[in-house]
C-alpha cells in the first residue's frame, strides 16, 4: 500500500521514483520498436534467402561491371583533371546554399551590416575558389 492510503502525502522521493519509472517505461518503448526493427529486417532476409532460386553457373559468377565483360588486367587509368570540375560543382553548390537563407535574414532588422560583413567574407572565399580554378585553366573552354 502507498502512502496516500495511509494518509499521509506523497513525499518528493515518491516522486523521483515515479520520474525514473516514467523515464524507463519511454526508452523500454524505443527499445521495443528496436527489437521489432530488427526483428522484421531479419525475417525479410531470410525468407528472401528460403525462397529466391539459388543456380551458380559460370557466367553468373564472374566479374560484372557495366555490360562489359572483364578482359585484361583490373588496373584502369582514370582522368585526374575531373576533380577539378568537382571542385567548381561544390563552390557554386555552397555558394547557392547560403545565399538563400542570407537574403531572408538580411531583411530582418538589426543584421543587415553583420549578415553584409559576413557575406562579403563569403564571397572572398569563393573569389580564392575562382582564382583557383581560372589559375589550373578550367574556366577557358577547349
Amino acid at each position: 500500500m502507498g502512502p496516500a492510503a495511509h494518509g499521509t502525502a506523497p513525499t518528493a522521493a515518491d516522486a523521483t521514483v515515479g520520474l525514473a519509472a516514467d523515464y524507463f517505461q519511454t526508452y523500454s518503448v524505443v527499445g521495443l520498436l528496436a527489437v521489432v526493427g530488427v526483428l522484421f529486417v531479419a525475417v525479410a532476409f531470410g525468407a528472401g534467402r528460403l525462397l529466391r532460386p539459388v543456380v551458380p553457373t559460370p557466367e553468373k559468377l564472374l566479374t560484372y561491371e557495366c555490360g562489359v565483360d572483364p578482359v585484361g588486367e583490373g588496373w584502369a587509368h582514370t582522368q585526374v583533371r575531373y576533380y577539378v570540375y568537382a571542385f567548381l560543382y561544390v563552390i557554386f553548390a555552397v555558394d547557392s546554399i547560403f545565399l538563400f537563407p542570407w537574403a531572408t535574414v538580411f531583411a530582418d532588422p538589426g543584421y543587415g551590416a553583420t549578415t553584409l560583413v559576413e557575406m562579403f567574407v563569403f564571397l572572398g572565399f569563393l573569389a580564392v575558389g575562382l582564382l583557383y580554378a581560372y589559375k589550373k585553366g578550367v574556366l577557358s573552354w577547349t
